[in-house]
């Protein structure tokens, strides 16, 4: 059966739109699934454990969130750093770009400006910065990236990372793992439980709108991602596994080849996972609630079955469930 966008949209409240974490991070609600019974329970993230098989590896992607949102003159002018070509030159999507025209040298703040040296047909600017990324007086402009739909609060920067994340590179969360506690880890390391690494700097595509109603002519930005032999070795051993996010399914179905081997690398993925797909490597996943018409949805819905994905959502909303990055999450096994 082929799919369009609309097929994937559904109507949220906004007040299902969480705008901050649970409290502590493990106390989200879970809602778990089961694909082979198509039961669905209601519980908390701390009881994770109580539906893992026991002897099942978790993979977790431990890409750290960039500070990457520059906001000058009371966020009157903004500079998203989407890559960096050296420390005084980058892109970034800009605002408003009505100000940044070619060649024109724009001042940010007093003794901070950016020369717009080229604008690509996307309206993401080259800039060459008049201090290096890196210098202090640029710090008190940096801001996490919080998605549009959670308001800016730099209180909640150290929430909006996972407690393993280590590699810096990453423009949005990884938001599954935010559930996560050092203690809920360990109890689950306790119990039998492994857990692997891998590293995928999420970068804007992931969350870029899919425009084309036909979501066969969507075209996937790619994602860095690495893996390194020790992580091949424990993910060949594993008898099951379970991504957490979708970032980490991205890595682990990218990476498998048709017998579900893993060998190191270091490259680019533009997996794009549509309903149809036949997952090689992943046995279960841990995810949050995504927007209507995303590739998130779609990836879902290819793990769990498009109606199943529908009804499942509708629970979910009828049971008010906390959505998006800082919402609640799901298990599927």
């Amino acid at each position: 059966m082929k799919f369009s966008l609309s097929d994937f949209d559904y109507h949220l409240p906004e007040e299902l739109i969480a705008q901050s974490p649970a409290h502590p991070r493990d106390h989200a609600r879970l809602l778990v699934y089961d694909r082979e019974t198509k039961t669905i329970r209601d519980d908390h993230f701390y009881n994770l454990g109580d539906y893992l098989p026991w002897d099942t590896t978790l993979v977790v992607n431990n890409s750290k969130v960039e500070k990457c949102r520059l906001l000058f003159d009371e966020g009157k002018k903004e500079l998203f750093v989407t890559s960096v070509s050296n420390n005084n030159t980058v892109e970034a999507l800009v605002r408003p770009g009505k100000k940044f025209k070619q060649g024109k040298e724009v001042e940010l703040a007093e003794g901070i400006s950016a020369k717009v040296t080229n604008i690509a047909e996307d309206g993401l600017r080259t800039l060459v910065l008049s201090c290096d990324l890196d210098d202090p007086k640029l710090e008190p402009f940096k801001h996490t990236p919080f998605p549009p739909y959670i308001e800016q609060d730099e209180s909640l920067s150290d929430e909006y990372q996972t407690v393993y994340a280590k590699d810096l590179g990453s423009k949005a969360a990884p938001t599954a793992g935010l559930h996560f506690t050092d203690d809920l880890l360990q109890k689950l390391m306790n119990s039998g439980v492994s857990k692997t690494e891998v590293t995928l700097h999420v970068g804007l595509g992931t969350f870029a709108p899919v425009k084309t109603e036909k979501i066969e002519e969507h075209t996937m930005h790619s994602e860095w991602f690495q893996l390194s032999q020790n992580t091949c070795d424990e993910l060949n051993a594993a008898g099951h596994v379970t991504a957490v996010g979708t970032t980490s399914i991205r890595v682990l179905e990218t990476a498998s080849d048709a017998s579900r081997k893993f060998t190191p690398q270091s490259r680019e993925t533009d997996i794009f996972i549509t309903p149809g797909y036949e997952f090689k490597a992943t046995d279960a996943l841990i995810t949050n609630f995504h927007l209507p018409k995303s590739t998130l949805l779609m990836l879902v819905s290819a793990l769990i079955g498009f109606d199943e994905m529908k009804r499942v959502y509708e629970h979910a909303i009828a049971e008010k469930y906390r959505f998006y990055s800082f919402g609640d999450a799901m298990l599927i096994l």
